[in-house]
């Protein structure tokens, strides 16, 4: 008895089905009778078909009429197409193409997936089908095609820009040019890429670019800088460069971009003493149209700096303020000046020290009063301006200092000058009793708005908003202070925040409407909360609150407060 197999049984089997799991591909072997001689068994990764259509013997007609039944086949037209196959054309288009002698095409089977299907017909009749999964390398084959047309419409935007831009890498070598830069040079962008600044321009200049350059690429600070370009025709070229690094790190890049202003402006050698240095300047500025106007003065504001500044809500009304800047700078005259104008300050400068000294005469002559002086630490003769300067403060300023910090310093200051109008204090002691209000004296002020808000921030928000309204307010910082504010204003309308120290916005309301019984008349009181949690609403109603709103606030709902319990005031506010 032999128990062993016979030669070549099952060994051609064996052989094939190792070949597709070490080549990473599926096979099916077809004999000249349509009929599947071997398929290994990764085809079912491929086509989710009942193991039994895989098995020698069946007929590949059966075989493709089961892959069309799954819906999921090669050559799958998207959803969308409105060509549709039926079932035996697409199976009488498949044998044919099994019986070409090769046949090589990457199709889409379902709907993310692409295989490279080759076959081949052998002499002897027998067809061999591969299947590869090549989907990962058509998605890259798609992004890189992607790449390559973004690339070209970079170029192509980058070419037709009328200012000359360059970039170059770390080591400060050009990788792209525009067609702008290369007629500065008189060069292709063949003759400039890969090659640094030393290679095109004189020792000293490369230097000096380079130094900028570097500076960039170490600490991301945009440069930017006037110059002067005399281009290889011969022709002046006045513009504003600017530098920028891109990138991620360990891959930055620098960005030059130089801005052509030759048409507008010239070059201005300044005064011949030095008080005023050499720059470039516009030379009309009305040729500027008026445009849209982006600026929110409370947006702009550096909240971090105003918190530490401290609350100066009721003692500094930011409107009205004198600000005279001293600076022979004129970068950052126009920066501060305009930045102090747009916050609603009164502001302008001047550029040396007879120019201080004639605007104090004039100011004094006219009755101005200067609520204070900016001073640039680089001032000419700087160190001969008083501390105080005609009986207002002196604050020193850098030409490179945040102008946000700048207008936080100057609300500092002014909000502790010695003559500013101090913060109301109760003459009650902080053993205060809710029932005990009867006993305070009659109002001696009127306000439309009290508002009882903790929160820094909120606080200068609600002044912004009322202030704009043109409604009169006060401020209280918790419960306690909102009460007694209340029995000594008499408000029209109470903005009562529902979470405050000392005393909270419930309690508050409750002892305004106790003492009201007093007094024969109700003033609104609106709940101000962050959340609106049915608990917040339905104790707001409980402690006398006749409305609420939710923060943040805006002037919509301000104005919509004011119409539903104010309409008079409304009425004058908005017209």
């Amino acid at each position: 008895m032999n128990d062993g197999a016979p030669n070549g049984a099952d060994i051609n089997r064996i052989i094939l089905e190792a070949s597709s799991d070490a080549l990473g591909f599926a096979m099916l072997v077809c004999g000249r009778d349509d009929t599947i001689l071997f398929a290994s068994r990764t085809m079912l990764q491929y086509f989710p078909v009942p193991a039994e259509m895989l098995l020698p013997g069946t007929r590949l007609r059966d075989f493709l009429g089961a892959v069309y039944d799954t819906g999921v086949r090669p050559g799958t037209v998207p959803e969308n197409s409105r060509r549709r196959t039926n079932r035996e054309d697409w199976i009488a288009e498949h044998m044919a193409l099994h019986w070409r002698e090769r046949y090589e095409n990457v199709e889409r089977s379902g709907r993310t997936r692409w295989v490279s299907m080759r076959k081949r017909r052998l002499s002897s009749g027998i067809g061999i089908l591969s299947i590869t999964d090549v989907s990962d390398q058509r998605k890259r084959d798609e992004q890189l095609q992607t790449d390559l047309e973004r690339v070209e419409l970079t170029e192509e935007i980058l070419d037709a820009q009328p200012n000359p831009i360059c970039v170059k890498d770390r080591n400060l070598n050009y990788i792209a040019v525009n067609k702008a830069f290369c007629l500065i040079h008189d060069l292709s962008q063949e003759a400039i890429l890969g090659r640094s600044a030393w290679d095109l321009v004189e020792s000293d200049l490369a230097e000096r670019f380079e130094q900028s350059d570097r500076r960039v690429l170490e600490t991301g600070k945009p440069h930017s800088e006037a110059e002067n370009i005399v281009r290889a025709d011969g022709s002046d070229l006045w513009v504003l460069t600017r530098k920028y690094r891109v990138g991620m790190p360990g891959r930055h890049f620098v960005v030059t971009c130089m801005n052509d202003v030759t048409d507008i402006a010239g070059w201005h050698h300044g005064a011949q003493d030095g008080s005023l240095p050499a720059s470039l300047q516009i030379n009309d500025y009305s040729i500027f149209a008026p445009a849209q106007n982006f600026y929110d003065p409370f947006r702009a504001l550096n909240v971090q700096q105003l918190v530490e500044a401290g609350s100066m809500i009721e003692t500094l009304p930011a409107r009205g303020l004198r600000v005279l800047l001293a600076s022979a700078d004129r970068p950052t005259e126009e920066r501060l000046v305009a930045r102090l104008r747009g916050s609603g300050l009164e502001a302008c400068a001047v550029r040396n020290i007879d120019e201080l000294t004639a605007f104090g005469m004039a100011a004094e002559s006219a009755g101005l009063k200067l609520d204070i002086l900016l001073l640039d630490s680089d001032f000419p003769d700087g160190q001969h301006v008083a501390s105080a300067w005609r009986n207002c403060p002196v604050v020193t300023v850098t030409a490179d200092e945040d102008a946000g910090a700048v207008l936080a310093e100057v609300f500092r200051v002014c909000a502790e000058r010695p003559h500013a109008p101090p913060l109301l204090q109760s003459d009650w002691s902080l053993s205060f009793d809710a029932e005990d209000v009867t006993a305070v004296a009659a109002p001696v002020s009127h306000v439309d708005v009290l508002v009882a808000e903790d929160n820094q921030i909120n606080q200068f928000v609600f002044t912004q908003i009322l202030e704009g309204l043109g409604v009169s307010h006060r401020i209280a910082a918790n419960g306690r202070e909102a009460v007694e504010l209340w029995h000594e204003l008499q408000p029209a309308l109470v903005l009562m925040d529902v979470s405050m120290p000392v005393m909270n916005g419930f309690d508050a309301a409750v002892a305004i409407r106790t003492a009201e019984k007093t007094k024969g008349r109700k003033t609104p009181i609106i709940a101000v909360t962050a959340h609106a949690l049915d608990i917040d609403l339905q104790q707001s109603k409980a402690s006398g609150m006749d409305d609420h709103i939710m923060k943040p606030v805006s002037p919509d709902m301000i104005e919509a407060v004011l119409r539903k319990f104010m309409p008079a005031k409304a009425m004058r506010t908005t017209g």
